[in-house]
C-alpha cells in the first residue's frame, strides 16, 4: 500500500481528529496494551499516522534554538507538541468568548484566560511555527501555513468585540459551516464611507430623540434606549436583509425598554405624534400624561411604551415588507409566544383544504429580551420549545437580549444562576454571538450574520448584544442608590453617538464640524415639531384611531345546514383509502357516529363538532385546533387524526373532504398552556379569517395560562384595538375528578367580562355546540368580532342527553336559553324557577325523568348556554310567564364564591319582581374548588339536585 494510500484511509476515517490519534500513537508506543484493542490493531496494520514524520520543533530543554529533533529521534516530544496546539486552538473556540471585549464598561474579562497563554500548554512560538497548519486545522485559510499563525487569526476572531458560543451544536455540519464563516468567510462586514455616516447618523438621530424627551419630559418614564442604541440601526439592517429577499412581514416583540425610539425610528411613528402622548390637555398646556388618547367605552388605551405599530417599507427592488412591533403589557417576555403565531399565520396560505402550505422565509419574527427576564421569566424557555414543532415552527426567530447588565436595581449575581444571560438558549441549540454595544460595525455585522444562519437552518439564534443603562429602570428612578459602583463608570462613559462620532474624526471620514452640524440640526428639527405641536389645535393632532364599542348583543347569524349536505359530509369522514387499515376499536366507533346519523337521524357531541368543523370548511373558513391531546381529544372522544394501526401512518379525514375549501390545521400541543394559548392568540390576531382554537387538557390548565388571557385576550382590544376571535376550549364539569380537574374557573371569565369583551358560554347539547362554533366562525370577520370561551364537558361527551336531532342543526340556531321541556307543562302551578348551566343541568333533567313530571310540577328548570354577556331579556320574558312565581333559584355545582353565581346574581335580582326571592343551591363557599373524595361528591351532587327540585324533602345544604 502506497504512503498516499496510506493517508487516505487515515483522513477518511480520523480527519479532524488527527490529534486524538498522536495521542493514541504515543501511549502505543509506550505501551500498547494501553489503547483500545481496534485502535492497536489499526496501527499494526498501517503504521505510524501521516505527518509524524516532516514534524520538526525546537528542543526546548537543551536551550538550544537551533537544534532540531525530527519525528524519528523523539516521536514523543513530537506527538505532544502537535496534540497541545491542537488543544489550545480548540480551547480557543469553545472559550474564546470568555477573553472577549464584549463589555462597554471593563476592558478587562473577569474570567480567568489562562487557556490563551501558550506556555500552559508547554509550548512556545517556535514551537508553533514549526508545526504545519494542516495538522491542527484541517480547512484553515490559505495565507495561514503554521500553528502560531492559525493561533494568532483564532485568538483575534474569538476574542474581540464579538463572542461565539457554538460548542453546544450538535449537527456537525451545522457545527462547520459556523465555525467556517467566522474564521474564513470573516462575519465582519466591510463598510464604505457613505455607509459609516449614515450609520452615524442614525445613531446622532437615536441619541438626540432620548436628549429631547429627557430635557422636554422632566421625570417622564420612557425607558429609553440609551446604552443600547446599535438595536435601532440593528434592525435598519434587519429590514434591509429581509427587503433583499422578498421577505413581506416582520414580526417584532419587546418590551418597554428603548421602544419608542423603535417606534420612532423603525417603525416610523410621527415624532409629533410620540410627543403629544406625553400631554394632552383641553387648554393646551403641557400636562404629563401616562396614558394614550381617545378614551371612551369599549376604549381604555394603554400606557405609550406599551403600544405597538404596523409600517410599510418599500425596498430598493419596489419590494415591499411590513414590520410590526406587537402590542406588549408589562408582562415582559410573554409577548414572546404571541408574536410566534403572528409570524406563523403571516407565512401561511390557508386557502385549500389539507394543511396550510408555509413558506418560512416570507415572514420571519425577532424578539428583544431583557438581560433579567431572559433567563428570568419561564414563558422564554416554553416559547424556544416551540421552534421545531410541527404546529408551531416558524424557521427560526433572531433573538435579541438587550444586556444592559442588570434588572430593576438586581445584579446579574442575584437574577440568574448561569454565567451568560442568554444560557437558557444552549439547551435548545442555539448559537448565542454576544456582541460589545458600543462597537456600531460589530454589531450590524452580527445582524448579518443571525440573518443568514436564520435563512439558512431555519432555526433560532440569540445576538446577546452587551451595553448599559444610562438611567435607573425608568427615568424617575436614581440608580446610583443601589448600583453606585456600576453608575460611577456609566455616569463617566461616553455615549456611542459622540464615541463613534470620533471614531469617524480621526478616520478623517468626517470633520468635527461636521459631527456637530448633524447633532444641532437634528435637535433643531425636534424643537419645530414640538413648537408646532404646542400651536396646534388638540382636535388637529394625528391621534390613533379609536376602535368602535363592540355591540353588547352578538348578532343572529345564520347557522342551519342543510340534511343533504351533513349526511353527506358524513358518509366522507368514514371514507378512508384502500390500504389504510383502521384500528378496529375506533372503526366501530366512527361507523357507529355514521350509522346514528344516517340511520337515526341523531347527532352526538363529537359528531356535531366534528360536522361544524367540516361545514365550517366548505363555506371556506379555515380551522386551526390546538392543545394537548387534541387530536384525539383528551377523552378520546374527537379522533379527527386516525393511525393505521399496522404502518401508523396518519389519515385525516377533514383533509380529504370534498366539499372543504379551507385548509384546517390541527395539531398535538406541548405540556404548556402559556406559551400555546399565546401562540394562537397571535395567530387569531393576524389571521382574523380563521377559527383559531385552544383547547385545555382539563379547564383548570387555565392557572398557568393566566397572564395570556388577563393581558392579552381578555382586554387587548379595549387596550390596544386588537381584534382576537380565539375560541378557548376548556372542560368543566363536577364528577368527583378532585378540586382542579373539575373546574375551568368560569369564575375569573365573569369577573373579566366588561365592554363585551368575550363571549362564554356553557352549553348542553350537540346542537347547540355546532351552532355555537358556527356562529363563531362567521363572526370572524366582523367588526363584532370577539373571543369566545367554552366551558366543555367530560362525561357529558358521551351522555344520551346531549344527543340532538339532526333537525335542530337544520331547522335551528343556537339558544341563548334552553327549557327544559320535562317541566314548567303548566304555568300556573310553578313558583320556582331553576336557573343553571352546564353539566348541572343535565343531572337535573336526568332526576326529573327518573321522578316523573308530575312529581316537580311546581319548579321549571332552565339551561342558560351563554352566560356572558348574559340573556337578560330572554330570562325576564321566561319569568314573566309564570303569574305564581316566588322564587328564582340559581343552581351550579362550584361553591358559591365560584362558578357563575357572583356573577350572575346581579342580573338575577334585576330580573327578580316585588315578592321573588333570589336563591342560591349550591356547595358552601370554599377555598378549594371541589373534594378529592368520590363518595363526598357524589352525596354533595344528590343534595344539589334534590334541593334544586325539592324532591324526598331536600333541603338547602
Amino acid at each position: 500500500m502506497s504512503k498516499v494510500e496510506l493517508e487516505q484511509i487515515w483522513e477518511r476515517f480520523y480527519g479532524p481528529n488527527m490529534g486524538y490519534v498522536y495521542d493514541m500513537y504515543d501511549k502505543y508506543q509506550e505501551n500498547p496494551e494501553s489503547v483500545d484493542a481496534s485502535i492497536r490493531a489499526l496501527f499494526e496494520e498501517l503504521g505510524s499516522p501521516p505527518g509524524m514524520d516532516s514534524i520538526s520543533i525546537s528542543n526546548a530543554q537543551s536551550g538550544n534554538a537551533d537544534t532540531s529533533v525530527t519525528q524519528q529521534a523523539a516521536p514523543q516530544a513530537a506527538i505532544k507538541k502537535v496534540i497541545a496546539a491542537n488543544k489550545l486552538l480548540r480551547n480557543i473556540r469553545t472559550l474564546g468568548h470568555l477573553a472577549a471585549n464584549i463589555n462597554p464598561l471593563e476592558k478587562e474579562t473577569n474570567f480567568d484566560v489562562g487557556f490563551l497563554d501558550i506556555e500552559t500548554y508547554g509550548l512556545n512560538k517556535t514551537d508553533l511555527l514549526q508545526i504545519p497548519v494542516d495538522l491542527v486545522w484541517e480547512d484553515a485559510p490559505e495565507a495561514i501555513s503554521n500553528a502560531w499563525e492559525a493561533y494568532e487569526h483564532l485568538k483575534r476572531i474569538y476574542t474581540g468585540t464579538i463572542a461565539y458560543e457554538f460548542g453546544h451544536i450538535h449537527d456537525e455540519y451545522e457545527q462547520n459551516w459556523l465555525n467556517s464563516y467566522i474564521e474564513k468567510t470573516r462575519i465582519e462586514r466591510s463598510f464604505t464611507k457613505e455607509d459609516r455616516i449614515e450609520l452615524l447618523e442614525r445613531l446622532i438621530a437615536v441619541d438626540g430623540f432620548e436628549k429631547f424627551l429627557h430635557k422636554t419630559f422632566v421625570g417622564q418614564k420612557r425607558f429609553s434606549i440609551e446604552g443600547l442604541d446599535m438595536l435601532v440601526p440593528m434592525f435598519d439592517k434587519l429590514v434591509q436583509s429581509g427587503c433583499e429577499d422578498g421577505t413581506k412581514n416582520i414580526s417584532i416583540g419587546m418590551a418597554h425598554r428603548g421602544r419608542l425610539n423603535v417606534l420612532a425610528h423603525v417603525l416610523g411613528k410621527p415624532y409629533e405624534l410620540i410627543f403629544s402622548e406625553f400631554h394632552h390637555s383641553p387648554n393646551k398646556e403641557l400636562v404629563p400624561s401616562e396614558g394614550s388618547r381617545g378614551i371612551n367605552f369599549g376604549w381604555s388605551g394603554d400606557v405609550k411604551y406599551h403600544m405597538g405599530a404596523d409600517r410599510q417599507v418599500t425596498g430598493e427592488k419596489e419590494q415591499v415588507v411590513r414590520i410590526n412591533l406587537a402590542h406588549n403589557p408589562s408582562h415582559l417576555e410573554f409577548v414572546n409566544p404571541v408574536v410566534q403565531g403572528v409570524a406563523r399565520a403571516s407565512q401561511e396560505d390557508r386557502s385549500e383544504r389539507g394543511y396550510p402550505k408555509q413558506n418560512k422565509q416570507s415572514s420571519f419574527s425577532v424578539l428583544v429580551h431583557g438581560d433579567a427576564a431572559f433567563p428570568g421569566e419561564g414563558v422564554v424557555a416554553e416559547t424556544l420549545n416551540l421552534t421545531k414543532l410541527n404546529g408551531y415552527a416558524t424557521g427560526g426567530t433572531i433573538h435579541i437580549i438587550a444586556n444592559n447588565l442588570l434588572g430593576f436595581t438586581t445584579n446579574f449575581g442575584d437574577s440568574r444562576s448561569t454565567k451568560y444571560a442568554s444560557d437558557l438558549a444552549k439547551g435548545y441549540e442555539i448559537p448565542v454571538i454576544h456582541v460589545n454595544a458600543d462597537d456600531p460595525e460589530s454589531c450590524l455585522s452580527v445582524m448579518v450574520f443571525a440573518y443568514e444562519y436564520r435563512k439558512k437552518f431555519k432555526k433560532d439564534i440569540v445576538i446577546d448584544l452587551v451595553g448599559y443603562r444610562r438611567f435607573g429602570h425608568n427615568e424617575m428612578d436614581d440608580a446610583n442608590v443601589t448600583q453606585p459602583l456600576l453608575y460611577e463608570k456609566i455616569n463617566n462613559h461616553p455615549n456611542i453617538a459622540d464615541k463613534y462620532g470620533k471614531e469617524l474624526v480621526s478616520r478623517g471620514t468626517v470633520t468635527e464640524d461636521d459631527v456637530k452640524s448633524k447633532k444641532t440640526d437634528f435637535m433643531q428639527k425636534l424643537q419645530r415639531i414640538f413648537d408646532e405641536l404646542r400651536k396646534e389645535d388638540e382636535n388637529n393632532v394625528k391621534i390613533k384611531q379609536v376602535p368602535k364599542p363592540i355591540s353588547d348583543q352578538v348578532p343572529e347569524l345564520d347557522t342551519a345546514v342543510a340534511e343533504d349536505l351533513l349526511k353527506s359530509i358524513n358518509s366522507n369522514l368514514v371514507s378512508y383509502p384502500e390500504d389504510f387499515n383502521v384500528y378496529p376499536k375506533l372503526g366501530r366507533i366512527m361507523k357507529k357516529r355514521e350509522s346514528l346519523l344516517a340511520n337515526e337521524n341523531k347527532v352526538d357531541w363529537s359528531l356535531g363538532e366534528t360536522l361544524a368543523f367540516a361545514t365550517i370548511l366548505a363555506e371556506g373558513t379555515p380551522i386551526r385546533l390546538t392543545g394537548q391531546d387534541s387530536e384525539r381529544g383528551t377523552f378520546s372522544h374527537r379522533h379527527l387524526v386516525l393511525h393505521d394501526n399496522q404502518t401508523g401512518k396518519r389519515f385525516i379525514p377533514l383533509h380529504e373532504l370534498p366539499e372543504a375549501k379551507a385548509s384546517m390545521s390541527i395539531h398535538n400541543s406541548p405540556l404548556s398552556e402559556v406559551a400555546v394559548l399565546g401562540f394562537d392568540y397571535g395567530y387569531s390576531v393576524q389571521s382574523p379569517e380563521s377559527l383559531v382554537i385552544w383547547e385545555a387538557q382539563f379547564g383548570d390548565f387555565v392557572n398557568v395560562a393566566q397572564v395570556i388571557i388577563d393581558q392579552f385576550i381578555a382586554s387587548g382590544r379595549a387596550k390596544w384595538g386588537q381584534k382576537s376571535s380565539l375560541v378557548m376550549l376548556l372542560p368543566h364539569g363536577y364528577e368527583g375528578q378532585g378540586p382542579e380537574h373539575s373546574s375551568g374557573r368560569v369564575e375569573r371569565f365573569l369577573n373579566s367580562a366588561a365592554e363585551n369583551n368575550w363571549i362564554v358560554a356553557n352549553v348542553t347539547s350537540a346542537a347547540q355546540y355546532f351552532h355555537l362554533l358556527r356562529r363563531q366562525a362567521k363572526l370572524t370577520t366582523k367588526e363584532d368580532a370577539r373571543p369566545l370561551i367554552v366551558m366543555t364537558p367530560k362525561s357529558l361527551l358521551r351522555n344520551s342527553m346531549t344527543v340532538s336531532d339532526v333537525k335542530e342543526l337544520t331547522d335551528g340556531q343556537f339558544k341563548l336559553l334552553v327549557e327544559e321541556p320535562r317541566t314548567g307543562g303548566n304555568k300556573e302551578k310553578v313558583t320556582r324557577l331553576v336557573l343553571c348551566t352546564g353539566k348541572v343541568a343535565i343531572d337535573l333533567a336526568t332526576k326529573v325523568e327518573e321522578s316523573g313530571a308530575g312529581k316537580v310540577e311546581n319548579v321549571h328548570i332552565a339551561r342558560v348556554e351563554q352566560l356572558y354577556p348574559f340573556p337578560q331579556k330572554e330570562v325576564e320574558e321566561l319569568a314573566s310567564q309564570f303569574p305564581n312565581l316566588n322564587e328564582i333559584v340559581w343552581v351550579q355545582e362550584e361553591p358559591k364564591n365560584m362558578g357563575s353565581w357572583p356573577v350572575v346574581k346581579a342580573n338575577l335580582h334585576e330580573i327578580a319582581k316585588d315578592g321573588v326571592s333570589v336563591d342560591y343551591i349550591g356547595r358552601p363557599k370554599r377555598s378549594s374548588p371541589a373534594t378529592g373524595e368520590p363518595h363526598i361528591h357524589k352525596q354533595e351532587q344528590a343534595w344539589i339536585v334534590e334541593d334544586s327540585l325539592k324532591v324526598n324533602g331536600g333541603e338547602s345544604k
